[in-house]
């Protein structure tokens, strides 16, 4: 079984800054619900057995709009709400999907979060790797927009990221760094459930990469597969969504 859990449910202050209104940003589309990301996301794999995704800010618009544009999904679709969006960080949302897809018999989970746009090729990709999977994409890594990671003296891997997005640190000489897709492929469930169970209620309420730091860091090389993402947009502002556009107009123009 295939699973996909996919996070919505922060409050995207920056996003409903840049548009001048409360937003849920993976839903925001100028005149067809395929235009959003949620959209986009959903439908890249046609192969995926469930989709497990997890609101919160605007959940009743959220599940609204699922039975209104996903109808024919609604079998395959699993709608979780976080009740603590507002006073925890995204590894509550990624908890409760895990423990969700913790009852499903699975061998592939991909993890996404909600506000990415990410091209086909890249997308078919992480679903064909036979590994788990980490990505990364080709922008510069800035403190104010980035997460990333990095390998130690013995290519451990370390997650690293600011909440409050003005610093990123490394206090260890390290022999690489890259910019983090934010999708991450999980291909072993007993791996998935003992990180689970180790991680204390505390540290599922900070960020997600709690979970995947543990999942990853003790990993050999040869147990995952990075995967360099061709095209990747994180969708902070709605300038962010014009370039997807614009970047979408291009793949059609054979640019």
């Amino acid at each position: 079984m295939k699973i996909m859990i996919i996070t919505v449910a922060g409050i995207a202050s920056r996003f409903s800054q840049s548009l001048g209104q409360p937003c849920l940003k993976c839903l925001y589309h100028k005149t067809d619900i395929k235009e959003s990301l949620l959209y986009h996301m959903i439908y890249q794999n046609p192969e995926v057995d469930k989709y497990i995704i997890v609101g919160g800010f605007k959940y009743n618009a959220l599940k609204k709009a699922i039975d209104l544009y996903f109808g024919e999904l609604h079998e395959r679709i699993v709608l979780l709400k976080n009740e603590r969006f507002e006073e925890y960080g995204s590894g509550y949302s990624l908890y409760l999907g895990l423990k969700a897809a913790a009852d499903m018999d699975y061998d592939e989970l991909v993890f996404a979060e909600g506000d990415l746009w990410v091209d086909d090729k890249s997308f078919r990709r992480i679903w064909e790797a036979q590994d788990n999977v980490l990505t990364c994409n080709h922008e510069a890594i800035l403190a104010d927009k980035s997460v990333a990671f990095y390998y130690d003296g013995e290519y451990g891997i370390h997650f690293i990221f600011d909440t409050s997005h003005s610093m990123l640190e490394i206090r260890e000489p390290f022999l690489g760094i890259f910019n983090s897709g934010q999708i991450w492929k999980f291909t072993d469930k007993a791996r998935v459930v003992e990180v689970m169970m180790r991680l204390s209620p505390k540290e599922w309420e900070k960020t997600n990469l709690g979970f995947i730091q543990e999942y990853f860091g003790s990993l050999t090389r040869s147990e995952y597969e990075i995967i360099a993402l061709q095209s990747w947009i994180n969708c902070n502002t709605v300038e962010d969504f014009e370039d997807i556009e614009k970047m979408e107009e291009n793949y059609e123009n054979g640019r």
